[in-house]
């Protein structure tokens, strides 16, 4: 597997959205270099995880990675069920959030070393983060690393059939981008989009299912007696700027 090189360290650099993390809300899109813009719902990231985010929290096993927590809502919920979590952002704002939140957090990129790389029980993509990087598969092969045997992995899809990637900016309501100018790939994926991408991952799809206009899928690391399903199936539902030598300490150690 090929690591992206600085994919999401540009994001870090996105001075709109340092700055509505720290007012805990704001108008965001991801602007394309068409000029399509693509609305983040940043304020309700800066809230409390509300009752589709706990439905899909309820189905976390063992410990939890966050990867790109944000302001850290999922964080936070879970170290307040006193699970073992720690969330990943390259976002110096978003780690100060989560941090004042009580989570444990490190300032990191998912394709960078990582503590407990093969024996995380759950890993976490939510609110669009299938899409760091601009490379689903590459993604999710990386999520495949950092699980455990029988890991489950829980990731949010685009609401609507989509599969594209593009180089985008974070942009505000007055279309100012970051400082340095730089765009960053990233990603949109629908459901159907990403059963197709996690064929041949070592990832089996275990469920699909939506809430609250919001879309999910889980999916479990194979082992002998598991196969992917494949790609057009209905699974059944059971139940950024480089860092800083000083950012690559942990706010929080695990």
């Amino acid at each position: 597997m090929s690591t992206p090189s600085a994919t999401t360290a540009p994001w870090a650099a996105a001075d709109p959205y340092a700055a509505a993390l720290r007012a805990g809300g704001g108008s965001l899109f991801l602007r394309r270099s068409d000029g399509w813009l693509l609305p983040l719902d940043v304020a309700r990231w800066c809230t409390r995880a509300d009752a589709v985010d706990r439905a899909v929290l309820d189905r976390c096993e063992g410990s939890v990675l966050d990867v790109g927590c944000g302001p850290g809502r999922l964080v936070a919920e879970l170290h307040r069920r006193g699970r073992d979590v720690l969330g990943i952002d390259v976002s110096e704002a978003a780690v100060d959030r989560t941090t004042r939140l009580g989570g444990a957090v490190l300032r990191r990129s998912v394709f960078e070393p990582l503590p407990g790389e093969g024996r995380w029980g759950t890993v976490l993509l939510m609110d669009g983060n299938i899409g760091i990087g601009g490379d689903p598969r590459t993604l999710l092969l990386r999520a495949r690393q950092l699980l455990r045997g029988d890991g489950l992995l829980l990731v949010e899809t685009a609401a609507v059939d989509v599969d594209e990637r593009a180089e985008v900016q974070v942009v505000d309501a007055a279309d100012r981008p970051p400082l340095d100018g730089r765009p960053f790939p990233w990603a949109r994926v629908g459901t159907e989009a990403l059963l197709r991408h996690a064929h041949g991952t070592g990832l089996a799809v275990r469920a699909q299912w939506g809430a609250g206009g919001r879309r999910f899928v889980a999916l479990r690391t194979c082992t002998a007696n598991t196969s992917a399903e494949p790609a057009n199936s209905a699974a059944v539902i059971r139940s950024q700027r480089p860092r800083k030598p000083s950012a690559d300490r942990p706010v929080a150690e695990r």
